[in-house]
């Protein structure tokens, strides 16, 4: 409490991020990062199957990106990456849709992760993967999940203890003598 003052209230004591909160600021800059980044790498559209239904890639007719940082990225891979940095940024200042979007997040992530690792090599035939990706996915999922569990998702301050202590303000009262009553001795005083 002290010294610190809420800056929407202007009362209370100042409140730090919640993990939901660091999660979306954290997770969100970096992966806007590396899917600005990615771009230098591959910059390319290619989808999983060509035009005649074959499997556009490698040799065993597999999806591949170009390699950066030890992780396998396309365009599509890259854009998913910067929409996503960019829904975890908008959450990021409000404490409810920080943890709501940390746990849509981890669950669409994990998802994500067991499609990859089913796959082995891409996800919906559009975005490479390759062991570092799912690794990535994996963490990414839990720490989500983890940091909006807890978490609170309330942006007001004191929501609990307010209440209680304006009813107690409230219920107290001075009589003409100066005297502080409660509503007891007011109802007292009446039934005399």
């Amino acid at each position: 409490m002290g010294r610190a003052r809420d800056h929407a209230g202007g009362s209370g004591r100042r409140r730090g991020l919640t993990p939901a909160q660091w999660y979306c600021l954290l997770v969100g800059l970096s992966l806007l990062l590396a899917g600005a980044l990615g771009f230098v790498a591959d910059a390319s559209f290619d989808i999983g199957t060509g035009a005649d239904g074959d499997r556009v890639g490698n040799a065993d007719g597999q999806l591949e990106g170009d390699g950066f940082l030890g992780f396998e990225v396309n365009a599509w891979h890259n854009i998913v990456h910067l929409l996503s940095g960019l829904v975890l940024l908008a959450a990021f200042r409000r404490r409810g849709a920080a943890k709501a979007v940390a746990l849509a997040f981890g669950l669409v992530y994990g998802l994500v992760a067991i499609i990859g690792l089913i796959d082995g090599s891409d996800v919906l035939g559009i975005i490479p993967v390759n062991g570092a990706d799912n690794v990535l996915h994996i963490a990414l999922s839990a720490l989500g999940i983890l940091t909006s569990l807890m978490s609170r998702g309330d942006d007001r301050q004191g929501a609990v203890e307010a209440p209680a202590v304006e009813h107690r303000l409230a219920d107290r009262r001075v009589d003409g003598a100066g005297v502080r009553t409660g509503p007891a001795r007011d109802a007292d005083r009446v039934g005399r």
